[in-house]
């Protein structure tokens, strides 16, 4: 099941997305109209949402705009050096723990809004990343019930600038700019996916940049959430960034970071694509 956050008539619905239409929840009153309530009693409304799209009065995708499935998140959290190929490329050693890092809620942008390249560096990188939904309250998780929390599973692009990147040991700084979360289409439920054998590539306008698979992930999903509910109680609608592969463009030669023009598409299989152009930072961002 596609779950979706879209504008129809000037107005934001969650819903279902199906047989390429989507279901508003607004149709039935029994069902929530904000996207974390649903993730976090999913599992008890999945009979009312099968119902939606069966009954319900669907609306053509090309009459709605996609957004971020999650726009706020009480937390937003990135791995970082979390596929072989990617660590090889950098040249630095696998680590032996995750590292973990945050983007600031503030940065989501959903599919085909703008990607900024900000006035204070050229530096613009993508990532393409397989990302984790949770959708419900937990701490101290087991390995083999990490599949339990997980709501679904979503596409991001954990765009970076590099060189804000390395000023802080944290990353955060460099992973956080406005509009630099990507986030989309839609979240696919975890029973429809298998998360490790998951195909990832990443096109900058029609030149394939990146290519690989979940199964390289060092740290998989469930490690993920096994580690990181450990430290806090992770909630839903909570989004776990897995990391990227090799074919950044900090690492090509010449270095191949994303200008204005173009255009960064991120597909992963049994999801779908995630795509953003770029443009220069608008002057109306200055705000005091």
């Amino acid at each position: 099941m596609k779950l979706a956050r879209f504008r129809y008539n000037d107005q934001i619905h969650i819903g279902v997305i199906a047989n390429d239409q989507a279901y508003s929840t607004g149709q039935d009153p029994a069902l929530p109209t904000d996207m974390i309530t649903l993730l976090g009693n999913l599992n008890d409304l999945k009979h009312n949402l099968q119902i939606l799209t069966e009954k319900g009065t669907g609306i053509s995708l090309d009459q709605i705009q996609l957004l971020a499935p999650v726009q706020q998140p009480e937390k937003f959290l990135g791995v970082g050096l979390n596929y072989a190929d990617h660590i090889e490329e950098t040249g630095l050693d696998t680590p032996e723990f995750p590292t973990i890092f945050n983007k600031q809620s503030s940065c989501i942008i959903g599919p085909d809004d703008d990607i900024h390249r900000p006035r204070v560096s050229e530096k613009l990188d993508y990532e393409g990343e397989l990302a984790i939904v949770i959708g419900k309250t937990c701490r101290h998780v087991p390995y083999e019930h990490a599949h339990t929390v997980i709501a679904g599973y979503t596409i991001v692009n954990d765009v970076s600038i590099r060189d804000w990147q390395i000023k802080a040991p944290t990353w955060t700084l460099g992973k956080s700019f406005d509009t630099h979360g990507p986030m989309g289409p839609w979240i696919v439920t975890a029973d429809e996916i298998e998360p490790h054998n998951l195909e990832l590539k990443t096109w900058v306008n029609e030149e394939l940049r990146q290519h690989s698979n979940t199964q390289h992930l060092i740290f998989d999903c469930y490690k993920l959430v096994e580690t990181l509910s450990t430290v806090c109680t992770l909630k839903p609608g909570d989004v776990i960034a897995t990391g990227t592969c090799s074919g950044v463009g900090v690492k090509m030669k010449p270095r191949g970071y994303m200008k204005p023009g173009d255009r960064v598409t991120i597909e992963i299989e049994g999801i779908g694509q995630l795509s953003n152009p770029v443009i220069e930072e608008p002057q109306d961002t200055v705000q005091f």
